[in-house]
């Protein structure tokens, strides 16, 4: 049985940071393309970033690129996001996610993933 356990997130000010985790169980992160998503109240589910298997190539939403970095430790079976010079508008349900045979053209959309965390809450003050 495959869970992904997301932590890290919580309540911050306009500015600072926050370190995102994505504890794997049953399923190999570095096998896989990881990827994050989040979900703002009364907005759809949207993509945020991602991490290709190779680990050589990361795509990020054009509102967090430069600010948002994603990553992965194949010792810890982790998936992380650094979430740097966060803004109100970043205030949403992070939630991870795990899918295989992912491509450019495929890899923004949640339905093309197999597995999802629960989800953790970031919450941005200005």
């Amino acid at each position: 049985q495959v869970q992904l356990v997301e932590s890290g997130g919580g309540l911050v000010e306009a500015g600072g940071s926050l370190r995102l985790s994505c504890a794997a169980s049953g399923r190999t992160v570095g096998r896989d393309t990881a990827a994050w998503f989040r979900q703002a109240p009364g907005k759809e589910r949207e993509f945020v970033a991602a991490l290709f298997r190779s680990g050589a190539n990361a795509i990020y939403a054009d509102s967090v690129k430069g600010r948002f970095t994603i990553s992965r430790d194949n010792a810890k079976n982790t998936v992380f996001l650094q979430m740097d010079s966060l803004k109100p508008e970043d205030t949403a349900v992070y939630y991870c996610a795990l899918g295989s045979r992912l491509i450019l053209s495929t890899v923004r959309r949640g339905e093309n993933y197999d597995y999802w965390g629960q989800g953790t809450q970031v919450t941005v003050s200005s």
